[in-house]
């Protein structure tokens, strides 16, 4: 199996996940990225058993307006049941690097309400420590020089993300060399850095269940 037809895989497997817990009164949290395509792609075939979703970007939204699939805003929502989405790495306890799409902020904020993440990758993405993928960090403009000065002091080599601008109207700095070995503990010491709005680290609120693609089949981990 090639990666697209991994990503097809584990799309599938989230969809077959959720249907039996969804009824007409449901709203789904949905990603961002190439694999959380593939899962609106496969969610559409049932889109008359649950009420519509909230999409963590503008490119989201389009996707699963286009398919007839109503878009709610999160504000608008008393709870998600599921936030389905991929990941640019995953670590066994499902600390996830995310922000490869530049969506990181809002993909951060439908976890955060979700009862259940659900985090779709193929098993390429699986990594023993976080950090061979470079960490997104979204930045407010005015801030960028001095957030990247005060990533160097925590070891990183943050690079600005040229010609990007996430849909909050911010920039992207991507930190590369980080040996990643407490994701929650660094995740909260950059969000407290001055003109972050957040990080790419989702571990102080992990995935719940990876569904990770393999040749042999798709694999679920739990936290």
């Amino acid at each position: 199996m090639n990666q697209d037809q991994l990503k097809q895989a584990v799309a599938q497997a989230a969809v077959d996940h959720i249907l039996p817990h969804l009824d007409s009164k449901s709203v789904i949290g949905v990603g961002t990225g190439s694999t959380a395509n593939y899962f609106i792609d496969a969610l559409a075939r049932h889109k008359m058993e649950f009420d519509g979703a909230v999409a963590s970007s503008e490119a989201t939204a389009a996707r699963l307006k286009s398919h007839g699939i109503p878009v709610y805003d999160l504000n608008s929502v008393g709870e998600l049941e599921f936030y389905v989405d991929g990941a640019d790495e995953s670590d066994e306890h499902l600390h996830l690097i995310k922000g490869g799409g530049a969506a990181l902020t809002r993909e951060k904020i439908v976890a955060a309400v979700a009862k259940t993440f659900i985090c779709i990758a193929d098993q390429s993405k699986l990594v023993p420590v976080l950090g061979r993928f470079p960490l997104p960090v979204e930045v407010i403009p005015m801030a960028r020089s001095h957030v990247a000065r005060q990533l160097v002091k925590l070891g990183g080599d943050p690079v600005y993300r040229e010609g990007v601008v996430t849909d909050n109207g911010n920039v992207i700095l991507d930190v590369h060399n980080l040996q990643i070995v407490n994701p929650v503990e660094l995740e909260a010491q950059i969000n407290a850095i001055v003109g972050v709005v957040t990080n790419g680290l989702f571990a102080a609120r992990p995935a719940d269940i990876l569904l990770l693609g393999t040749p042999e089949g798709v694999r679920q981990l739990n936290r």
